[in-house]
């Protein structure tokens, strides 16, 4: 097991300054290392129950283990940011995703995740639907998103409403240079205008969307740095406006 790592971030009561600044600590070790990209290119050639049972402990090892250390160095600064967002540790039922499919709908039955999902979600959520900050590592796939992925159908009511009421305080937000240098809007877009807008409305490329997410992308190196929770924080930062507004607009805290 990872040894343990301690941060500055853990001494005193989380801030609720938006703006607090993360301080790293000289002794951090990484999470992370390349065997765990190596471990999940392996399970993708290997994509059975069978493999994956015999080497259970090489994903321990290389994966969850890691996984899970990182999770819990996040929790202190993911907690200076929004004291809204769920981080927690556990194999079972907390940020970090199970590594099997859901294979009961769709034609693809293989029964192994092929990446590893992390997701800090608000705490009125229940599922992926919330909004939230989420981490993916898959070999030549590693990007952290923000934001809302595929809300129901109230939920997307509650946001476009706000798009509609404050289209030109959306629009700053998103094309801030804080956000827009590092993030991009990401997921699915109606091809018409939705009931109720007209095609030439101010923000009518927002009120299309289907999902309310950003995207940034970051390396291997990153990934195996020893501040690598540092650097995701510090990330995750520059999505505050974003996630405030679009929270605000469901009618939740951030």
């Amino acid at each position: 097991m990872a040894k343990k790592r301690s941060t500055k971030a853990d001494a005193g009561k989380p801030s609720k300054s938006v703006k607090s600044s993360v301080a790293v600590d000289s002794k951090l070790v990484p999470c992370f290392s390349k065997k765990t990209l190596s471990f999940l290119k392996e399970m993708a050639a290997n994509n059975q129950r069978q493999w994956f049972n015999e080497n259970k402990q090489r994903y321990e090892d290389c994966v969850r283990t890691p996984a899970l250390n990182f999770i819990t160095e996040m929790k202190p600064l993911l907690a200076k940011l929004s004291e809204c967002l769920v981080v927690e540790s556990k194999k079972v039922g907390g940020s970090l995703m199970r590594p099997y499919r859901d294979t009961r709908f769709g034609s693809d039955k293989t029964p192994l995740k092929t990446n590893v999902g992390m997701q800090f979600r608000h705490r009125v959520g229940k599922d992926v639907h919330a909004p939230g900050l989420y981490v993916h590592l898959e070999p030549g796939n590693l990007f952290i998103g923000a934001g809302v992925w595929r809300p129901d159908s109230a939920t997307l009511k509650k946001i476009r409403a706000a798009i509609d009421l404050n289209p030109t305080v959306w629009r700053k937000t998103l094309e801030a240079k804080t956000l827009s240098a590092e993030w991009e809007l990401a997921g699915e877009s109606l091809s018409r205008p939705p009931q109720g807008f007209s095609a030439d409305h101010d923000a009518i490329e927002y009120l299309k969307r289907k999902d309310h997410i950003l995207i940034a992308q970051f390396s291997q190196d990153d990934l195996i740095a020893d501040d690598f929770p540092v650097r995701l924080a510090k990330r995750f930062k520059a999505t505050t406006d974003f996630m405030t507004q679009l929270c605000q607009a469901i009618g939740l805290p951030y």
